[in-house]
This record gives structure tokens, sequence and C-alpha cells, in this order.
């Protein structure tokens, strides 16, 4: 079932998510709804937090990312950065390394709004998957960059905390259209 997506200004993004407990309720459905609603988005990754649920899960498929580069010269930015696609549960950054580099992120929680975004080029985490096996693991590149979006959703923040304070006074009014539900989008949107 693909859900609607919870809207700048909802206080839900702002909120730091709790563990899931293997008992949570309809997770396995939650799980793929999550991934229906990003596919069905034209998303690469979705935070609980961003369907009103405010728990540590995030999904990611960075894979759509490398496979839609379009040459070779492209691709050899990133090496070893063959995308992933992963469910993240109760997810912690153990450590971030590498050189910081600026790309062009968005949200599917702020539509309309693409920023350069300055994240470090690899981030070790330690997550859960769907069955509670736990892992830790490194990721480079832009899978980096996408977990590193959806983690800081699971934490209370959003992309747009990375900009400079002008450049975010730039946006305030956009940012308050979106709120107020004065945006069209191709997806489901929940407005506060």
């Amino acid at each position: 079932m693909i859900l609607p997506i919870v809207a700048y200004g909802n206080p839900v993004l702002r909120k730091v998510a709790e563990d899931v407990e293997p008992d949570y309720p309809g997770l396995k459905e939650l799980i793929a709804n999550m991934w229906e609603t990003m596919y069905a988005s034209n998303g690469v990754g979705l935070a609980a937090p961003q369907v009103n649920r405010p728990v540590r899960l995030f999904v990611v498929d960075s894979e759509q990312i490398i496979e839609n580069m379009e040459d070779e010269e492209e691709r050899n930015q990133y090496p070893g950065d063959n995308g992933v696609k992963k469910v993240f549960i109760n997810a912690y950054v153990k450590e971030l390394n590498g050189k910081p580099w600026a790309y062009n992120e968005g949200c599917l929680s702020i539509p309309r709004i693409r920023e350069d975004v300055t994240r470090p080029q690899s981030v070790t985490i330690e997550y859960e998957d769907e069955d509670f096996n736990l892992h830790t693991d490194t990721f480079t590149g832009i899978s980096a960059r996408v977990i590193l979006h959806e983690y800081d959703h699971i934490e209370g923040k959003l992309f747009i905390d990375h900009l400079p304070a002008l450049k975010k006074k730039l946006l305030k009014r956009k940012l308050n259209d979106i709120a107020s539900g004065k945006v069209q989008v191709d997806y489901r949107m929940s407005f506060s």
C-alpha cells in the first residue's frame, strides 16, 4: 500500500526516532509499504518518520542511482560503490571518514527544493536487518550519502539543516509554502 509522505512542517520530522522492537505491530507490512511508497514517489530512500512513524527504520536503494548514471566516467567517480538495496533498523552511525564532498540532494518531504549538501565520503553504521540480525558495514560514495540522508531523518534532522544560514533564509518562503500545502507533487502527501 502506498503511504502518504509527511510534508515539511510536521513535528514527526523533528523527533529523534525510537528503537524498533521485534514485536513492533505490522513491521513486515510497514517495510513492504515503505518500499512501495518510495518507488511510487521516485525516491531512493525513505525513513519511517516520513510516513508518520517515529521509529528507527529506513529503506535505501542507491543501486538505481548507479544504474542510471549516463556514462562510465560518471560511474568511475564512485569507485567501489555499486549501490545498496537494504532495510536499516535501529541504525547508529559508528564512524564517518573521507574527504567531505558536495552533492545536490532533495527530499520527498521537501519537494521542489534541491541543494548541494556536503557529507563525508564514507560511513560505518551498525544496524539490524528485517530479521533483526545485527550488522556493522561501511558504505562509500552515493550509497553513504543516501544512508546519511535517511539516517538524519531518524535523528530528527533534514538535509536543509546542513545548509548555510543565508541559504536557509532564502528558502524560508518555499518551505512555508510546503508546510501549508501549497505545493504540487505527483505522489501522496500529508500536510500538517
